[in-house]
């Protein structure tokens, strides 16, 4: 059994089409079909199903998944073994939510490239959980720990959230210092039907409240408390980019979440990815405390 036809086999088994695989691995969808059908050939089996939404495992491609994922992980460390620990190198690519995407990961992501100029990361921004079984990400930070799947977790650290208008807003609609002060405020929130995990439910920490304006990113929700929309529960890491917001009742309303980093079982073999999940770890503590100390 040919390796490189393993590894087009996960590639269509991970993107559901062969033109995606195709992309993935920069060679033409025809070949795909062509390395596919050689491999099914030599299995003997029929490894996939093509149906309306794509290219779909069959019973013997769901069992091969795994043996051609441990093949993967091996060929991984047989090129770590060889290239050696001076620094990292290759791509990665990171699945995170959009406000630590956006406010603490081109930053950490940067130090960490400066340290070591062979290294590529991606970030993938998305308002839902990554899948990581799709390899939709070498690995993700989440705010929950999942407690399905061969996954590793691994907590990072906690992070703080307050309510937060701009001193214009304020200014023009009177100051915040007692809960009662938000009636008839404008709330800025989550879109509640699009909130993918429980921990982002912020607004319900503070009772039911209307959200006139509601966002299923974080980011717009921040740039609307810029604006001077209105009032937001926003991230304290987040403020320190923004001058001209403020947080209110900061001594009343205290939220606690944690970031959680998740990554594949078997990729703890794995000791380039071991070093850069330190590093990342580090990094985002680090950071998290230093823009915390600014809010």
């Amino acid at each position: 059994m040919d390796w490189d036809d393993l590894r087009v086999f996960l590639a269509v088994a991970r993107a559901e089409s062969l033109s995606a695989a195709g992309r993935r691995l920069k060679i033409d969808p025809a070949t795909v079909g062509r390395r596919i059908t050689r491999l099914e050939e030599a299995m003997g089996a029929r490894l996939f199903a093509k149906g309306p939404q794509g290219y779909a495992l069959t019973e013997e491609g769901a069992r091969l998944v795994t043996h051609a994922e441990r093949a993967e992980t091996a060929m991984a460390g047989a090129s770590e073994a060889l290239t050696g620990p001076e620094g990292l190198t290759g791509q990665i690519r990171i699945g995170a939510p959009d406000g630590c995407a956006n406010y603490l990961l081109p930053q950490v992501l940067a130090r960490i490239c400066d340290e070591n100029p062979g290294l590529e990361v991606q970030i993938v921004a998305l308002p839902r959980v990554i899948n990581l079984s799709k390899r939709e990400a070498d690995m993700a930070i989440s705010v929950s720990a999942p407690t399905a799947g061969r996954l590793s977790v691994q907590k990072i650290t906690d992070y703080h959230l307050h309510l937060a208008a701009s001193k214009n807003y304020l200014a023009r609609t009177g100051p915040i210092l007692t809960r009662d002060d938000l009636k008839g405020r404008r709330v800025i929130g989550y879109i509640q039907d699009m909130i993918f995990d429980k921990e982002l439910d912020y607004l319900s920490e503070i009772g039911p409240q209307a959200v006139p304006l509601a966002s299923n990113s974080v980011s717009v929700q921040f740039n609307w408390v810029r604006a001077g929309a209105g009032v937001a529960i926003v991230h304290d890491f987040a403020i320190p980019s923004a001058p001209e917001v403020t947080p209110v009742l900061k001594e009343e309303f205290t939220l606690t979440r944690s970031f959680w980093l998740i990554r594949h079982l078997d990729d703890r073999r794995s000791d380039r990815l071991n070093r850069f999940a330190e590093a990342l770890s580090q990094g985002i503590r680090r950071e998290v405390a230093r823009l915390e100390a600014q809010s």
